[in-house]
């Protein structure tokens, strides 16, 4: 294992450099093989170190010290156990099968090089972050994900929008990678250390629930938070959509977005230590999950509605760490990889069938034109929304079921998870119903055609993850990383099931109803709440509130000491020294005549005083100098 985990790290970073240095020179076909190839081969890798972790092996090794100060070592360490190797197997097997994807969606762009380089960039710095062993190389991870993110939402940079949107995303993380960096300082100032290791042996010197560990786990939860767009740091993500859909698919599905989760999941022992920031973490989870599942109910683009559902499912997934669940959450990562990415992809292809038309309003009928997008689109809308015996039905269904198990208050935010997956079943069918409908809502004259086998191909594997993927025994995996898991009873089991599924029910027959059955009533509901359905849609002027508070003070700011203190203080004071020795300059070029005979009586002069000084300083004259 101590040789596969590094060749997980270089085989997406070979990819990167041929693709970066020589990928304008190689003919697209090689371009694109040498990109999703090199995450192909990292998934092989994966499943081997998967063998290995299986019959009980773990690995801590340092391969070389990278930095050494005193008692200050940063040593180049890996750390492989049963969650980063689950991780690694998402990360790079989902991976995979967008690389391919993206062959066949970006094979116009004139950017398409540069596209893969960025992409195998990403995925190795999420690699890099899930197998650290340290927080420094961890932090260094966090902060390459960041950085490709910014690239690849602004990778059409010709649009003003997807600038605009890179900048806000990097911005949002930016914060999260201070949060990071404080929480390495403190632990390193009051632990001395900073491998995983040493630091879970150690966090039993700090006071449990004292300050110092619990303000150690808040300042992650800052990086968490920014990382996987939960509320407040979360405006970003809708705005990430900005990019090519298989960016959006590998952001939300595979890597990024899930990084808060896996931290806190690293973490879990100081989580364990900080009760009251892990009820944080809960919180922030439930009230999220809820949040984003309102605004998904009012949205029109296709790809901003899968974007706060996103936002929402990771909101359960924050949820579950935050109450203990730790491995719930993590079986909800893997599923969520499986019908996200699934979605995504799919409404790639609609999107190109209609011209880059996003709006749901504008589609309809795709059952006859794109009938793989169709039916696997609708498995994954089945599997997210909590279908029996689907994937989603069992990882979502574990983390209600705890949190409505849990002691005190947790069991209001199970509450709040419940009803947040009525609303998921609602506002995803609504996306069904209207955008893949039986009936066409708008030009009956567009010629619609499926994907090529490229982009198909890739979504069919994903829908047979989203169905089979509930069944692999994720729980029993992670029992040597989070302990034995805490089970209901088989009544409590089933009647929880049935509730969660009667619920998603409710969701699915207010969708069939509204925009099915009868638009009508919808049209005339959305009139009769107006002024909430008006909030929803403005996705409760989140933006608009930050824009005041800190954006355009920020710019006024700016402009103000541009235009006043650059110029009136700090250039005036430069400029002030300047003018100072162009006068004294003028003045001493006075003595500068150009007559020989002026410059030896000079010279003279000097001696004649030099000669004096020194002769004070020997005794020979009566002077007495200092």
């Amino acid at each position: 294992m101590d040789t596969l985990a590094p060749l997980v790290l270089l085989s997406p970073l070979l990819g990167f450099l041929v693709n970066a240095l020589f990928g304008r020179q190689l003919p697209r076909r090689v371009v694109g093989w040498v990109g999703a190839g090199s995450i192909g081969v990292a998934f092989l890798f994966a499943l081997l170190i998967l063998i290995q972790v299986l019959s009980g092996q773990k690995l801590d090794q340092t391969y070389f010290i990278w930095w050494k100060s005193g008692d200050f070592n940063v040593p180049f360490n890996l750390y492989v156990d049963a969650l980063s190797a689950l991780m690694i197997l998402v990360i790079t097997g989902v991976g995979f099968m967008i690389h391919v994807y993206s062959i066949g969606y970006m094979r116009e762009d004139p950017g398409y090089s540069r596209f893969f380089a960025y992409m195998n960039l990403f995925v190795l710095s999420m690699l890099l972050l899930v197998l650290a062993g340290n927080l420094v190389w961890l932090i260094i991870g966090w902060a390459g994900v960041g950085l490709c993110s910014y690239l690849l939402i602004s990778f059409w940079y010709e649009r003003t929008s997807a600038v605009l949107a890179g900048r806000k995303a990097f911005v949002m993380n930016t914060i999260g990678d201070v949060g990071m960096v404080f929480a390495a300082f403190l632990i390193f100032l009051n632990l001395r250390v900073l491998d995983y290791r040493g630091l879970f042996d150690r966090l039993h010197q700090l006071p449990k629930g004292g300050t110092v560990i619990t303000a150690i786990c808040l300042l992650l939860l800052v990086g968490a938070v920014a990382k996987s767009a939960q509320l407040p740091l979360h405006t970003w993500l809708p705005d990430a959509m900005e990019g090519p859909t298989p960016v959006s698919a590998l952001i939300h599905a595979a890597t990024m977005v899930t990084a808060g989760v896996y931290l806190v999941a690293r973490m879990h022992q100081l989580y364990d230590w900080a009760p009251a920031a892990a009820a944080t973490v809960a919180i922030v989870g439930g009230v999220t999950a809820f949040f984003a599942a309102t605004i998904g109910t009012a949205q029109v683009d296709i790809k901003r509605i899968l974007a706060y559902s996103t936002m929402s499912q990771i909101g359960y997934m924050f949820l579950a760490v935050g109450i203990g669940a730790y491995a719930a959450g993590m079986f909800h990562f893997m599923t969520h990889a499986f019908f996200k990415a699934l979605l995504f992809m799919a409404a790639g292809n609609v999107i190109h069938a209609f011209h880059d038309d996003q709006d749901i309003r504008h589609m309809g009928n795709l059952r006859a034109g794109l009938p793989i997008t169709f039916w696997t689109f609708l498995i994954g809308t089945l599997s997210i929304s909590g279908f029996p015996l689907l994937a989603g039905f069992f990882s979502k269904d574990e983390i209600i079921r705890a949190a409505l198990s849990a002691p005190g208050s947790e069991f209001w935010l199970g509450v709040l998870a419940l009803i947040t997956a009525g609303l998921t079943a609602y506002y995803m069918f609504r996306l069904f119903f209207i955008a893949f409908g039986w009936e066409w809502l708008s030009r009956d004259e567009r010629h619609l055609h499926e994907a090529p086998p490229i982009q198909t191909v890739p979504i069919v594997i994903l829908a047979a993850g989203a169905v089979v993927g509930g069944y692999i025994p994720v729980g029993n995996f992670l029992e040597p990383v989070f302990g034995h898991a805490v089970e209901v009873g088989a009544a409590a089991f089933i009647g929880l099931a049935a509730l969660s599924v009667v619920v998603a029910l409710v969701g699915f027959g207010f969708a069939y109803l509204l925009h099915a059955r009868r638009p009508e009533l919808a049209v005339a509901w959305r009139t009769r709440v107006r002024p909430l359905h008006t909030l929803v849609e403005h996705k409760y002027y989140v933006d608009e509130l930050y824009d005041l508070v800190f954006v355009r003070p920020g710019l006024a700011l700016g402009r103000f000491l541009s235009d006043r203190i650059e110029p009136q203080v700090i250039d005036a004071a430069v400029n002030g020294v300047a003018d100072f020795f162009l006068v004294e300059a003028k003045e001493f070029r006075l003595i500068q005549t150009g007559r020989v005979r002026s410059y030896a009586l000079w010279t003279l002069g000097g001696a004649i005083g030099v000669v004096l000084v020194v002769a004070a300083f020997l005794g020979y004259l009566p002077v007495r100098l200092g």
